[in-house]
């Protein structure tokens, strides 16, 4: 069909593309000063000291467990409903996920639930702004310290976001942002550690560059890795930046729009941002009321695309992963808020530039294929 609406769409104008063409016409590909002003932008704009730029977000977090020495034997209390990076970043390291479940009104970790899940072998607690929503994460920031446990960021969906008076990526020892295409701003593939602390930016720095000790070639003290970002994506990255502003205004006006489009149609819940305002909208996901099944929620999905409309589950599961569950020996029911939200969520199309029409169109078939499972 040639006027699907697509499920996300990066925001780029001819300035990025300038920028990409200047270094191409540069002497620098890579680890040039085009990550280095990028690295030092964005740590400026979540009020951190330091920015290590990586080639993804889930490279991102795997440098931060090693950098904070989780290993085999520690426990780190995290999600079951999030991206699998969230838990494959401490199966890397031999560590032990701890899942606890989600709050219903947030879909974040439960603060309870964390406190309940505490051990001594507890080392760390790793929480996501699911969607873009900062919830609890002053609240998670009081667990840690209360209990001497390493606090890990996992921003990779919240940039822009702001829980109290604290953007996210300001929380813990260190927060990792991500920027995939349908991210609020991308750099095609790359992440971005934050931190404010000298030791953890030296490991990370040395460790996404096969572990060099100096910038002398081919010195290496420790075991590294290729995860550095190359000087096209950090231009992009920090034109996009400069806009990020824009970018956001552009994703909460959108999100307005389904707000008012959606409201009326029953048995259809809105996104669970508490604060609408704060939040950094990554991904619109709605949820069918509990009435309706997994077979219903799938069989929407399939006439939304017969519609030409793009959508999606999200997330599904962690802990219903296969290899997950053979890891970990996890099964269905372990979490039964996050099994029933995650049965009954849906991914609609959501971009900057999304048109009233094209949410007009979403709407429409939203609200006949709803209607039609009743």
């Amino acid at each position: 069909m040639s006027d699907v609406i697509p499920l996300s769409h990066q925001d780029i104008t001819d300035a990025e593309v300038a920028a990409v063409e200047a270094v191409l016409r540069s002497d620098r590909l890579s680890l040039g000063p085009q990550i280095e002003a990028f690295e030092a932008a964005l740590a400026a704009r979540v009020g951190r000291t330091y920015g290590i730029g990586v080639n993804s977000g889930t490279s991102g977090l795997h440098l931060c467990v090693k950098a904070l020495g989780i290993g085999e034997g520690d426990e780190v209390i995290t999600t079951p409903f999030s991206f699998v990076a969230t838990t494959n970043c401490l199966l890397f390291e031999r560590a032990t996920p701890v899942l606890v479940d989600i709050d219903p009104d947030s879909y974040n970790m439960d603060p309870a639930a964390i406190e309940a899940a505490i051990t001594p072998k507890t080392k760390a607690i790793l929480p996501v702004e699911v969607f873009g929503n900062p919830a609890h994460f002053d609240a998670y920031q009081a667990i840690a310290d209360k209990h001497d446990l390493v606090l890990l960021e996992d921003c990779c969906e919240a940039l822009g976001a702001v829980c109290g008076d604290r953007p996210a990526g300001s929380f813990g020892a260190a927060g990792v942002f991500a920027f995939y295409p349908n991210k609020q701003i991308t750099t095609g593939e790359g992440g971005m550690i934050v931190t404010d602390r000298e030791d953890i930016r030296d490991l990370a720095v040395s460790l996404r560059n096969q572990g060099r000790a100096s910038e002398a070639w081919l010195s290496h003290a420790r075991l590294g890795y290729n995860y550095r970002m190359g000087e096209i994506q950090a231009a992009l990255g920090l034109v996009q930046l400069g806009r990020l502003d824009e970018l956001l205004a552009g994703r909460r006006r959108a999100a307005d729009a389904y707000d008012q489009a959606l409201a009326d149609i029953d048995g259809v819940h809105l996104p669970p941002m508490l604060d609408r305002t704060n939040a950094s909208w990554f991904v619109y996901v709605i949820r069918l009321a509990d009435e309706f099944t997994a077979k219903d929620r799938n069989a929407v999905i399939a006439q939304l695309r017969q519609a030409g409309v793009s959508c999606s589950n999200y997330f599904a599961p962690i802990h219903t992963q296969p290899y997950i569950i053979e890891a970990l020996g996890t099964a269905e029911g372990d979490f039964p808020i996050t099994e029933r939200l995650a049965a009954r969520t849906i991914a609609l199309p959501f971009y900057s530039q999304i048109t009233d029409d094209q949410v007009a169109r979403v709407r429409e078939a939203l609200a006949t294929a709803v209607a039609g499972r009743r």
